[in-house]
């Protein structure tokens, strides 16, 4: 009887021992089975936020995309249509009206006109020369004022732009930036980018407001400074940043501009100095000797001797001005 009792309290005493070690056991596994399944739940939380991350930034560049395509799109339409001559005049900086301009033309024709019948030319040759310098002389003028205006504008931009960046770094608002460019740049910085904070205190849109500013100042710098804030305003971004590395890209482009100039200037002398020669060498020629000259003049082979000289010479002009302007 003692026997199986012993027997009895053994086996309950190794049932509760194996009863105990299983449930330590059991538990260890479900704490590493928990530990297992939470790393598992956080990696796939990762991955998810990995996955929403790339969906943005893949929105983010098609809708850039999308913006870039309408931009260019617009661009190409602008591109065929020719500049009118109200344009012309208002990228000059001029307020003249077109029929103003035009009257301005017909003066002048008509003084070069009297001027040569009064010092004794031919009538046909007269009228010739003054339809050709009434149409021809305002236009070169308007033309010089225009390119000239464009590159007082180009000099300064990138200057305005370092304004915007300083600006925006410091908190201020992006119309506030463009209002310091309108008050504190010169002209003709300042006149273009008061206009635009004009337009847009009577509800013309940015990118609008921007369109009408690059119809009056075409230029490959204001295009871009154009593209970027369109961009940004549709798709957000570091505004700051793109318009810095915007501002470094045009000083680069000026660098270039300006060295390119300094190795071209030799070239440019050469064909000053090649070019006025003919010229010069004739004039002097009919004032030392003026009946030597004067059958260049009153003989047809003469005259069309002069013409072909004029033709080659105009060609050879356009020519080497070609071989050193370079655009960047």
């Amino acid at each position: 009887m003692a026997d199986m009792t012993f027997i009895l309290v053994a086996v309950l005493a190794f049932v509760s021992i194996a009863g105990v070690g299983w449930v330590f056991a059991g538990g260890s596994e479900n704490k590493v089975n928990a530990k297992r399944v939470k790393t598992l739940g956080a990696g796939d939380g990762r991955r998810k936020k990995k996955i929403s991350s790339v969906d943005l930034a893949n929105s983010r560049r098609k809708q850039v995309q999308e913006t870039l395509k309408d931009l260019e799109a617009h661009q190409k339409e602008q591109r065929k249509q020719s500049i009118s001559l109200k344009a012309q005049i208002e990228q000059a900086g001029l307020s003249w009206s077109p029929t103003g301009f035009w009257i301005g033309n017909l003066v002048v024709g008509c003084i070069i006109f009297g001027l040569l019948v009064f010092t004794g030319r031919p009538i046909l040759i007269a009228a010739g020369l003054g339809v050709g310098g009434g149409f021809g002389l305002p236009r070169w003028v308007l033309g010089f004022l225009r390119k000239r205006r464009m590159k007082k504008f180009s000099k300064e931009f990138a200057n305005a732009i370092d304004i915007i960046v300083r600006g925006v770094k410091s908190g201020l608002p992006l119309n506030e930036c463009l209002q310091i460019i309108g008050r504190e740049s010169p002209d003709p910085v300042g006149p273009e980018f008061k206009q635009l904070v004009e337009g847009q205190t009577v509800g013309v849109d940015l990118p609008v407001g921007l369109e009408k500013m690059f119809t009056r100042m075409p230029l490959p710098e204001l295009n871009f400074f154009a593209i970027v804030l369109t961009i940004q305003q549709k798709t957000g971004g570091n505004l700051a940043e793109a318009l810095e590395n915007l501002a470094n890209v045009l000083r680069a482009r000026k660098r270039m501009r300006e060295k390119i100039q300094a190795m071209s200037s030799e070239a440019k002398a050469s064909s000053m100095i090649i070019g006025s020669l003919p010229p010069l060498v004739g004039t002097i020629v009919y004032f030392t000797t003026p009946a030597y000259m004067s059958l260049m003049f009153t003989e047809t082979n003469g005259q069309l001797m002069l013409a072909g000289g004029a033709f080659w010479m105009a060609s050879g002009i356009f020519v080497m001005k070609k071989m050193i302007n370079f655009d960047i």
